[in-house]
């Protein structure tokens, strides 16, 4: 494979559901990838696949000095096309136990805004590229059973926004993808409790490579997910203060 046109992405919390199956296509189009995450073992013995092809490094988003460890991945992959941000945590809180709360904050606010503005500002200097983030369709709405974990999913939406216009302020050619799923069967939601819709990893997967190809701006995945959130934004707020949206 010719260097020079060798595409390189970096994947941010690969090492288990959505952005473990991500990776896998990718690297069955022949992308060289680094791969990150806080779990060692996940990351080598995904490796083991095409370690010709993937880097490794442990990256808890969470601690200041993860910005370095990124530079570090890109170095090793030789460079970066295209920065794909996975990694996040989402749970019930009921009780607003505010360790939950202030978790989901830290990680899904703080170290998704340190990984995804520095991914952004080597986009930047390099004068192209491709921001895609997973944020969810919870961002859509409030939702009383998970506040921190609805109220940092909007901030993402309106953080990529933020960027997207920056980009152009700059003049630089980025590109975004807002990929917004539902109910996806990863760990994250395995609490034995019932969750309608609920999709399978690797079929969210293959929306997302489709919408990366197709630089979609926003994705909702999949349609049932489209028509629900398309009335859901038609609910006035008196009513949706009433909705025990909960499972």
């Amino acid at each position: 494979m010719n260097p020079s046109t060798t595409k390189r992405a970096i994947i941010m919390g690969a090492t288990s559901g959505i952005g473990y199956e991500v990776a896998k296509l990718l690297i069955a189009e022949g992308w060289y990838l680094g791969i990150a995450g806080r779990r060692l073992e996940r990351l080598q013995a995904f490796q083991r696949q095409a370690p010709e092809r993937i880097q490794i490094r442990p990256i808890d988003i969470r601690k200041e000095g993860a910005e370095k460890e990124l530079d570090a991945l890109i170095d090793e992959v030789g460079g970066m096309d295209l920065y794909v941000h996975c990694s996040g945590i989402g749970f019930q809180n009921f009780e607003l136990a505010p360790d939950i709360e202030l978790n989901t904050l830290e990680t899904n606010g703080t170290g998704f805004t340190r990984m995804v503005g520095h991914a952004f500002r080597f986009f930047l200097q390099q004068r192209k590229g491709h921001i895609a983030v997973i944020s969810s369709i919870a961002g859509t709405k409030g939702l009383g059973i998970a506040p921190a974990y609805s109220a940092t999913k909007r901030f993402q939406n309106l953080y990529i926004d933020a960027l997207e216009q920056l980009a152009h302020m700059h003049r630089s050619p980025i590109c975004f993808t807002d990929i917004r799923p539902g109910f996806v069967a990863t760990g994250l939601l395995n609490d034995g409790k019932h969750y309608p819709m609920l999709m399978k990893p690797e079929n969210v997967a293959r929306h997302i490579i489709r919408a990366i190809h197709r630089k979609q701006r926003i994705a909702i995945i999949d349609w049932r997910y489209k028509v629900m959130v398309f009335f859901w934004k038609l609910i006035p707020a008196g009513i949706w203060k009433r909705m025990r949206v909960k499972n």
